[in-house]
């Protein structure tokens, strides 16, 4: 499973010799940030499921400073914030505030949300935030519960399927090894 998955991961020569992470190399370059293990990956995906939903461009760099802090390989934790995009952003914030609206029961009505314009998408930008402001507590509190929920979820998944691999190869080496 690590071969396959470090096919995409950047080597620690591509990040030295880039002259733009070049101030930040002694940090960045730090062995747990991309030592690939069932702990680690564990760690970076529920780092990526959790800073997913920060709102705008802020995700990577809340996901790359929770990588820094918690030791958790940086590339996988990165890649993982793409579960949210322009199609997928709308139905989690609405599933975020409906948890908040249960757990606090404000009573709050959700009001439509904006429809993504292709040709101007500083304009959704502002519309979207206009209407995630709107939202208040409800919305607040359900994107923390709804990015635990999904960080625990993920990391548990990811042991769990960590361990299963490394079961299915160990009896397979095992029938190997008799025949």
């Amino acid at each position: 499973m690590r071969k396959k998955i470090r096919r995409f991961l950047p080597s620690h020569e591509a990040i030295h010799n880039n002259r733009w992470l070049a101030p930040f190399a002694s940090t960045l370059l730090h062995p747990r940030l991309w030592h690939l293990n069932r702990h680690s990956a564990a760690g970076a995906v529920a780092v990526g499921l959790f800073c997913g939903l920060i709102p705008g461009p802020l995700q990577m760099l809340g996901a790359a400073a929770c990588c820094l802090f918690f030791r958790v390989n940086l590339p996988l934790a990165l890649a993982t914030t793409l579960y949210t995009n322009p199609l997928t952003i709308v139905p989690l914030y609405i599933v975020a505030f409906s948890i908040g609206e249960f757990v606090l029961g404000t009573g709050i009505e959700l009001i439509a949300p904006p429809a993504y314009d292709f040709r101007n998408p500083a304009g959704w930008i502002n519309a979207m935030s206009a209407w995630t402001y709107g939202l208040g507590k409800p919305l607040l509190f359900g994107l923390v519960l709804l990015a635990s929920g999904l960080a625990a979820s993920g990391y548990c998944v990811v042991k769990a399927a960590w361990r299963w691999y490394l079961i299915r190869a160990l009896k397979k080496r095992r029938t190997q090894t008799k025949a």
